[in-house]
C-alpha cells in the first residue's frame, strides 16, 4: 500500500490534464464565438444600418400582405419566425443578408385556386430539404465554381429589371398585390404626386449609390486628398449637405407610410388584437406534398439555386470582399429556415440577392441591420400577432414601389462589371429571356448553352490560327 501511495498523485495528475485540456478548449471555442457574433452584430453607423434595414420591406412586405389576404397565411407566426431568421443570419454572416419570400411559390399561392397553406407548406418544406441536401453534401459548392459569372450577372440584372418594372406598376396602378384594379390617382395619402416625392427624396439623399454618396461625403469634410492638419473650415452649406446626405431615407419613408395608414382609416385601431397568434403544426395531406412539389417547388428551385444561393454569394463577394462567403453555408441555412418553420406554418423564405442589394444601396454593411430588423419583426409577431395584417393593409403601395424601386436598380446595377463584349452577350440574352419567359431557369439554360458556344467558336478560331501558323512557318 506504502509503495502505490506515491504514485496515486501521479495517476491523478495524468488524468487531470487532458480533462482541463478539454474544457479549456472547449472554453476557447466558445470565446471565440462569443466574438464572433458580437463582431458580426456591431452597427458600423447607427443612422445607415436602421435605414438599410428597410431596403427590403419593398418585396418583403406585399409578398407576406398578400399571402396573408389572399390564402389566410399565419402572419403572426411568419414574423416571429422570419425575425428569428434575421437575427440568426446576421450573426452568422456578419452582412445585411436579407430573408425574403419564396416568390415563386407566393406566385403560385397567390394566382392559383386549389393551392392553400398546406401546399404552401409542402412546397416550402421539399425547396428547403432538397437545398439542404445540395448543401452539406457539397453540390452546391461545385455549381457556384462552375457557372459563369456572365450568366449569374444575367439572372441577376433579370430580377433587378423584374423589381423595377412591379416597383413602377406599384406607383402607376391601384394594387391590391394579385392583380391591378386601375389608374392611381394623382393627389391623395397614395397618389402618385406622393410617390414621386418619395423617390426624388431618397435620390436626394441617397444619390446614384454608396460610391458616390462616400466621394460626396469627402467634398462636404474637407478631406478630398488633403491631411488632417490641411482641413479647411467646414461651411454652413457644407455642414447642411451632410445632415441631408446622412438621413434615414428609406426609414422616414416607411414612418411616413405607417403614419398615412392610420390616417387613412382610423377606426383600424379597434381592430387590433395584442398577443401572438397561436403555434398549430401545419396537417399535410398526401395531395399536398403532391401539388407542392408539382406546382411549388419544382418552379422554386431553380430560382432558389441561382438567385437565393449563387447570386447572392456572388453579390455578397462583391460587396464585402473581406467576407468568406460559401454557397454550401447559404444552401444549408435556406434548407433549415424551411425545414423548421413551414411546418409551424411561416411562409417559405430564401435569401434574395434583391433584399441584399436593397439594404446595402440604404446603408446596411453588418449583421446588426438585419438582427435589428428581426427584432422589430419578432416583436410585432408577439405583440400584434396576425391583427398586424389590418394595419399593412392600409399602407399606401404607392410608397412601397418606390423602395422596391431603389432595391431592383440597385441589384441591376451589379452587373456593370462585364468587361468583354462576349460577357455581355451572354448576360443580356439569360436576361432577355428570363424577362420575356418569365422563367430564371429558362434564362439560365439559355445563357449556359451561349456561353458554352462562344468558348466553342473561339476554341476553333484558336484551332485555325495555330494549324495556319505551322502551315505558314515549317
Amino acid at each position: 500500500m506504502e509503495a502505490q501511495n506515491p504514485n496515486t498523485p501521479h495517476l491523478h495528475g495524468l488524468q487531470n490534464p487532458p480533462e482541463t485540456a478539454r474544457k479549456s478548449s472547449v472554453s476557447g471555442f466558445t470565446a471565440k464565438v462569443v466574438d464572433k457574433v458580437k463582431t458580426n452584430l456591431v452597427f458600423r453607423s447607427k443612422w445607415a444600418e436602421l435605414n438599410g434595414a428597410m431596403g427590403d420591406l419593398g418585396t418583403y412586405i406585399p409578398i407576406v400582405l398578400a399571402l396573408t389576404l389572399v390564402d389566410n397565411l399565419n402572419l403572426g407566426t411568419t414574423l416571429i419566425f422570419t425575425g428569428l431568421y434575421n437575427i440568426i443570419t446576421g450573426a452568422v454572416y456578419g452582412v445585411p443578408m436579407p430573408v425574403q419570400p419564396m416568390k415563386s411559390i407566393a406566385a403560385v399561392a397567390i394566382s392559383g385556386t386549389g393551392f392553400g397553406v398546406p401546399e404552401i407548406m409542402a412546397s416550402g418544406i421539399l425547396t428547403g430539404g432538397i437545398l439542404f441536401v445540395l448543401g452539406v453534401t457539397g453540390l452546391m459548392q461545385l455549381v457556384y465554381k462552375i457557372i459563369p459569372l456572365s450568366v449569374v450577372r444575367g439572372i441577376q440584372l433579370a430580377q433587378g429589371l423584374s423589381f423595377t418594372l412591379t416597383a413602377v406598376k406599384y406607383i402607376r396602378k391601384v394594387q391590391d398585390f394579385s392583380k391591378s384594379i386601375g389608374e392611381r390617382p394623382w393627389l391623395g395619402l397614395d397618389g402618385m404626386v406622393l410617390a414621386i416625392v418619395c423617390a426624388c427624396f431618397i435620390a436626394i439623399v441617397n444619390g446614384a449609390g454608396d460610391e458616390q454618396r462616400e466621394e460626396r461625403d469627402e467634398e462636404v469634410n474637407g478631406t478630398h486628398d488633403l491631411g488632417y492638419e490641411e482641413r479647411p473650415p467646414r461651411s454652413k452649406g457644407g455642414n447642411f449637405r451632410r445632415i441631408i446626405f446622412s438621413l434615414p431615407s428609406a426609414f422616414m419613408i416607411f414612418l411616413l407610410g405607417v403614419v398615412l395608414a392610420f390616417i387613412r382609416n382610423p377606426k383600424v385601431v379597434n381592430d387590433i388584437k395584442f398577443g401572438p397568434s397561436s403555434f398549430e403544426v401545419v396537417k399535410i395531406s398526401k395531395h399536398a406534398w403532391r401539388e407542392g412539389f408539382i406546382k411549388g417547388t419544382i418552379p422554386q428551385l431553380p430560382l432558389s439555386v441561382l438567385n437565393s444561393v449563387i447570386a447572392v454569394c456572388k453579390l455578397s463577394s462583391d460587396l464585402f470582399p473581406e467576407k468568406d462567403f460559401s454557397a454550401t453555408s447559404l444552401s444549408v441555412t435556406v434548407g433549415l429556415m424551411n425545414i423548421i418553420g413551414c411546418w409551424f406554418g411561416a411562409m417559405p423564405s430564401c435569401h434574395g440577392a434583391g433584399g441584399l442589394a436593397g439594404q446595402y444601396k440604404f446603408g446596411g454593411r453588418s449583421g446588426g441591420c438585419v438582427a435589428l430588423l428581426g427584432t422589430a419583426k419578432l416583436v410585432l409577431g408577439l405583440v400584434l400577432g396576425s391583427s398586424l395584417a389590418k394595419i399593412l393593409n392600409q399602407f399606401p403601395v404607392g410608397v412601397l414601389g418606390v423602395l422596391l424601386l431603389f432595391a431592383g436598380i440597385e441589384l441591376a446595377m451589379a452587373s456593370r462589371d462585364m468587361n468583354t463584349k462576349e460577357e455581355s452577350f451572354v448576360m443580356l440574352l439569360c436576361t432577355a429571356v428570363s424577362l420575356v419567359g418569365s422563367s430564371a431557369a429558362l434564362g439560365f439554360v439559355c445563357g449556359i448553352v451561349a456561353h458554352l458556344i462562344l468558348k466553342l467558336r473561339n476554341f476553333s478560331k484558336d484551332q485555325s490560327l495555330s494549324t495556319g501558323w505551322m502551315h505558314g512557318n515549317p
